[in-house]
């Protein structure tokens, strides 16, 4: 008997955690258990060839927002294909209201909520060695029916077997790791807000397993812990672990910055630089709207924390809002952007309020006029408080802000045009309604395009200094881009006589297979350190790695 664990991930890179769960919580057990994982981008013939290709006799898919209508056109392809494979599903886009679900799927059985028992009891179930209706957690038609044997009871997480083998291949992979399960917290948006508690690993076990990431040179480990930082004793102990290990892995956390301890940040402070991620989930600083979704904090405590990993610079941080929530107007929205625009952390995600399957959000949606997709993801289309048309205006400024302000790769341009602008908010929706009259948001723009767009939108909307916003395209440009594929607006560079009598200067001191030389018309440095704009010309000794170095005063001393 063969069963094909299936899971299909929103990007290629991404790992499916749940379906390693499974397999090695029954691998001492007698059938033949398949792992094969595949992505949305992929063609649903060629996953479906891929499926069969297997000869299962049951197919189990691992579900989420993001691909169940995927596995919904599989199962349906699986099942006429050959009807008589089973399908069962698991995963937290089938664990609320499993029964209903389950009706309007091809497949036969739903796992419900934590998976690892349920599987075990259903694979005994296949072999013949245990009743159906002795598996609780597990949803099944029978006659046209679809049957429930009730829920089952939270797993105690020392059961839990670590899902990752020492012949596994996580190359250019990130990793998804659980330390622990459940969030103290109640978000009314959030599916860890429908089971109360917080079960955490054994430490000792916890720091076992992350050296097993540390020996494969993992290149990302994600925790997918809800709030990392609940129990101070252990994420003060796992930190503690990480920042002494000799690595070159990173690790990324979902935490809540406003009950970090003075003595986590000074922890933190020890902490090599890039070794550590941080998600925080602001949401909004209206605090009238967090007390309506059932976070009681103020957004006063989330910014000091926030800011205080700022002031360590080793940190990087990702910061999360979320437009549609009771009681935001796009006027609070736009403030909302703005305070966390200024704290000045690495990212900012500008979401959108998903009323998921199970979510009291989603009970409580007549209450505040929340009208909302019936279809995966389920995302917010109006409010009582902000209008279709707001929230179409607000993903113009979301769209600008993930490529612009997220890609950290045009920083220099963004701090010299966003002066002309009374907000933050006010730049990026200009840019957004720029992007979306030349049509940009229509078709696929090349890179050098996406600094192009600059010196026409300053040419129509800001009227700044052509010359000198040319000059900080181009910096920004070099750090990340071959000198080689630079555009001819960018200019043509420094004149070859002009580069050769600077490379003389300098020859003893540098080795130009490395590096090549840049001018500029514009004190670069004092620019980006002071926000000043001093005009000379400057030139800048460039590797292709990206390295900038200024190296005027050389030049001219000679």
């Amino acid at each position: 008997m063969k069963v094909l664990l299936t899971a299909i991930n929103s990007k290629f890179v991404h790992s499916n955690l749940a379906v390693r769960y499974l397999k090695a919580f029954t691998e001492d057990m007698n059938y033949e258990c398949q792992i094969r994982e595949f992505s949305i981008n992929d063609r649903d013939e060629k996953i479906l060839e891929e499926i069969i290709k297997e000869k299962a006799d049951v197919v189990a898919f691992s579900t989420y927002i993001w691909n169940i209508e995927v596995v919904k056109r599989l199962s349906n392809l699986i099942k006429l294909i050959d009807e008589n494979i089973k399908i069962v599903y698991g995963g937290p886009e089938v664990s609320y209201d499993s029964l209903n679900i389950l009706k309007e799927l091809s497949g036969d059985y739903v796992i419900q909520g934590e998976g690892e028992k349920t599987y075990r009891e259903f694979v005994e179930y296949l072999l013949g060695d245990r009743s159906i209706t002795d598996i609780r957690g597990l949803y099944f038609k029978e006659n046209d029916k679809v049957i429930s044997n009730g829920n089952r009871p939270l797993m105690n997480m020392d059961e839990i077997v670590f899902p990752y083998k020492e012949d596994e291949n996580l190359d250019n992979k990130i990793v998804y790791y659980e330390a622990s399960r459940g969030c103290p917290f109640n978000c009314k948006y959030c599916l860890s807000s429908t089971t109360h508690g917080v079960r955490f690993l054994n430490i000792e076990r916890v720091k076992k397993e992350l050296q097993y990431f540390i020996d494969k040179k993992v290149r990302l480990v994600k925790f997918v812990d809800r709030t990392f930082n609940c129990n101070f004793k252990f994420s003060m102990a796992i930190w503690e672990f990480l920042i002494n290990a000799d690595t070159n892995t990173q690790f990324h956390f979902e935490i809540s910055a406003d009950i970090l301890k003075p003595q986590e940040l000074e922890l933190l402070r020890k902490a090599p630089k890039d070794r550590f991620q941080f998600e925080v989930g602001v949401q909004t600083t209206n605090d009238e709207v967090l007390n309506k979704i059932n976070r009681f904090v103020n957004f006063s405590d989330i910014k000091e924390k926030v800011v205080e990993l700022l002031e360590i610079k080793n940190i990087k941080q990702h910061l999360d809002l979320i437009a549609g929530l009771p009681g935001e107007d796009i006027i609070s929205f736009k403030k909302s952007f703005n305070d966390v625009y200024s704290i000045g952390p690495e990212e900012i995600q500008l979401g959108f309020l998903k009323l998921l399957r199970g979510s009291s959000m989603r009970e409580e949606a007549e209450e505040y006029g929340m009208k909302y997709s019936p279809y995966p993801p389920y995302e917010i289309l109006q409010t009582n408080d902000i209008s279709y048309d707001e929230l179409l205006i607000l993903k113009k400024v979301e769209s600008m802000v993930d490529k612009y302000y997220n890609s950290q790769k045009f920083n220099n341009i963004i701090k010299f045009l966003i002066n002309s602008f009374e907000t933050p908010y006010d730049f990026y929706l200009e840019l957004g309604n720029y992007f979306d009259k030349k049509g940009y948001f229509d078709r696929n723009i090349g890179n050098s395009e996406y600094y192009r767009v600059f010196l026409d939108f300053n040419m129509d909307i800001t009227k700044l200094d052509s010359e000198i916003l040319r000059d900080i395209i181009k910096y920004d440009y070099l750090l990340f881009n071959k000198r080689r594929g630079m555009p001819e607006f960018l200019g043509k560079g420094l004149e070859k006589n002009v580069e050769n009598e600077i490379k003389d200067l300098l020859r003893e001191e540098y080795s130009f297979k490395d590096y090549y030389i840049e001018s500029f018309s514009i004190d670069i440095d004092e620019f980006i350190k002071n926000n000043i704009i001093k005009k000379g010309k400057v030139y800048f000794l460039c590797s292709y790695e990206g390295e900038m170095v200024d190296i005027t005063r050389k030049v001219k001393k000679n």
